[in-house]
């Protein structure tokens, strides 16, 4: 099942990271990216405050407020943003970029996307978009200091819920097993996982830590996803890639198996990078659709993934790469007046 023969990349400078979901906003993980984007090394980075590298007017305190801004009761209702921010370089001279961030669980997953030619203009406020879920515009400086005011109004809101889960995988070297052996390759271990993972398929935290990913994978899906993991092994970039998973992977010893060719398949979409030591990678749940039928050989028979019109999301390279206008909002979503 194959939607396209090259994972895409951005065509600028960008990186991926994952901080605590908290006031103090540790770094766990940041690709190589970095290093371009702003000069500093991964392990520069690493355990330090992501909110210490804004560089604009605003109290950088207000960078969590975004999350409290957008919680709900349904905390998939609301939980991807975007916004400009300058941020320190190695140097000491700011740049600016365009931060997308994701919630998920007690974690953030976020990406930086750098524009160094664009002229210095530091911010005085922070203003945020939220692109999935509800879409809204918020002024997060003026909200933390003025919290009597009216809340942000939506502007378009999503019927589905958009279940998510942040990942970190061992460094993925020497995936591909050669069709010859006919055996299914387990692939890179995870050693890090949030618990929206239960959201998407029927494992938990618990059970994924120091689990071969690859066995989680649908099996017409593992060579793609195997191909995609070299291409994050050998490069800088943040590439989006589209597969499925199994719906009950066969994580526990003793537990029921459910046969491959019975087993209801996940469709996700997969953004990831090159972390210091693996790959971080975000999947996000499109929809679950029966396992494909198998020709006289017994090989499945491929089925393009975005085959489909998808129109309760939009998808993760639209929303890394291109900041959307409110009349962009995909056609199957309300307009909220």
């Amino acid at each position: 099942m194959v939607t396209s023969n090259t994972a895409r990349a951005l065509d600028r400078p960008a990186f991926i990271g994952i901080h605590e979901k908290n006031d103090s906003t540790r770094v766990l993980y940041v690709s190589s990216g970095i290093r371009q984007a702003i000069g500093f090394m991964p392990s520069q980075v690493v355990n330090t405050e992501a909110k210490s590298f804004i560089s604009d007017d605003f109290d950088n305190n207000d960078y969590m407020k975004i999350y409290e801004s957008g919680a709900t009761e349904n905390d998939d209702e609301s939980n991807a943003y975007t916004w400009e921010v300058h941020l320190r370089t190695a140097t000491g001279e700011s740049v600016l970029h365009r931060l997308i961030g994701f919630s998920c669980e007690n974690s953030i997953l976020f990406i930086g996307v750098s524009f160094p030619e664009a002229p210095l203009s530091s911010k005085r406020e922070l203003e945020v978009q939220a692109l999935d879920g509800a879409m809204k515009r918020m002024n997060v400086t003026r909200e933390h200091k003025q919290p009597q005011a009216s809340p942000s109004v939506p502007l378009y809101y999503s019927r589905s819920r958009q279940a998510k889960a942040a990942l970190v995988l061992e460094r993925p070297d020497a995936l591909v097993e050669t069709q010859e052996t006919g055996r299914r390759p387990a692939g890179p271990l995870v050693v890090f996982v949030t618990g929206s993972i239960s959201r998407l398929i029927d494992a938990d935290t618990s059970d994924l830590m120091r689990f071969p990913f690859l066995k989680l994978v649908a099996p017409e899906c593992v060579l793609l996803v195997s191909r995609y993991f070299e291409k994050l092994n050998s490069s800088m970039d943040i590439l989006f890639e589209t597969f499925s998973l199994l719906q009950r992977p066969h994580v526990i010893d003793g537990d029921v198996v459910t046969a491959d060719e019975d087993n209801q398949r996940v469709v996700v979409e997969c953004l990831g990078a090159a972390v210091q030591d693996g790959v971080a990678i975000m999947i996000r749940k499109l929809r679950a659709m029966p396992p494909p039928k198998k020709d006289t050989l017994g090989n499945y028979i491929a089925a393009p993934l975005a085959a489909e019109s998808d129109n309760e999301h939009m998808s993760l390279f639209d929303l890394v790469s291109s900041e959307p206008e409110t009349s962009d909002a995909p056609d199957g979503w309300s307009h909220m007046v």
